[in-house]
């Protein structure tokens, strides 16, 4: 009966990320484009949705880890990568960052992560 408490603990440690590293924090908030929502926590967590018609894409995981400005998100075995051609920048008095050929405007910031 014991073996179901370390299943459990295995599968909530798979499903948390490590923070952001501090030269990443400019990721972290909250992003949107027309069709596109992106959060992403300080604590490592993606939570990704875009809805277009016929298409319905919807991502829950943490950041398994960033290779160049790109970020690879997923669980075990399942990996998805988060095509960065801009990474987070000042733009008329917004911040905005191109993820897989979208522009995104982060809308929420959190603490810290104004950059």
């Amino acid at each position: 009966m014991k073996w179901w408490i370390a299943i459990l603990a295995f599968v909530l440690a798979a499903c948390s990320g490590d923070p952001l590293p501090a030269d990443r924090l400019g990721y972290a908030g909250e992003w949107h484009a027309e069709s596109v929502r992106l959060l992403i926590t300080p604590d490592g967590n993606v939570h990704y949705r875009r809805q277009e018609p016929g298409v319905n894409v919807s991502i829950d995981a943490p950041i398994k880890k960033f290779e160049g400005d790109d970020f690879l998100v997923g669980l075990g075995p399942f990996t998805t990568r988060f095509k960065v051609t801009k990474p987070p920048s000042l733009k008329d008095g917004k911040y905005t960052m191109t993820v897989d050929g979208r522009e995104l405007v982060r809308v929420r910031a959190f603490g810290g992560t104004e950059t």
